[in-house]
């Protein structure tokens, strides 16, 4: 594929599509980008109530469970510090298409701690292309290999 020389993106994150047109040169392709959306903040004013809830159901939500998913998934450690990070996996046609990603992870963060009444501060995102990493010698011999 057209990535694989340039150390760009690896082809389990983006999807290609190819149309090949018979007796012709055409080729169609069409690309899915992948985002990935980090939105950090801290619990403000946990009850003590709030407080034993996340407590009971940290394991779940232990760092060593973390992975990026399109509804989301929340990880925290309360018992260290009140910070807490969502990790959305959100898709897009174009580039562009990563600020409206990150838009609607924010807005899901807001309403999954509003739903259960966690106050919180210092809100911030982050979003990375997945078709912008570049990619070790590692991943593009792995992907030559492949064809």
């Amino acid at each position: 594929m057209a990535h694989a020389g340039r150390g760009r993106a690896d082809t389990s994150f983006i999807s290609y599509f190819l149309v090949a047109v018979r007796g012709g040169a055409k080729v169609a392709v069409v690309s899915t980008r992948d985002f990935r959306i980090t939105v950090r903040g801290t619990f403000d004013g946990l009850t003590s109530d709030q407080r034993a809830e996340l407590l009971t159901a940290a394991e779940a939500h232990d760092l060593y469970h973390a992975e990026f998913t399109p509804e989301g998934h929340l990880s925290y450690d309360i018992a260290a510090r009140p910070a807490f990070t969502f990790r959305f996996l959100e898709s897009g046609e174009k580039a562009e298409d990563v600020t409206a990603a990150t838009e609607r992870a924010e807005a899901a963060t807001v309403a999954w701690l509003g739903k259960r009444g966690y106050a919180y501060k210092n809100l911030r995102s982050q979003a990375t292309d997945m078709a912008e990493v570049p990619l070790s010698k590692r991943q593009r011999h792995a992907i030559t290999k492949k064809r």
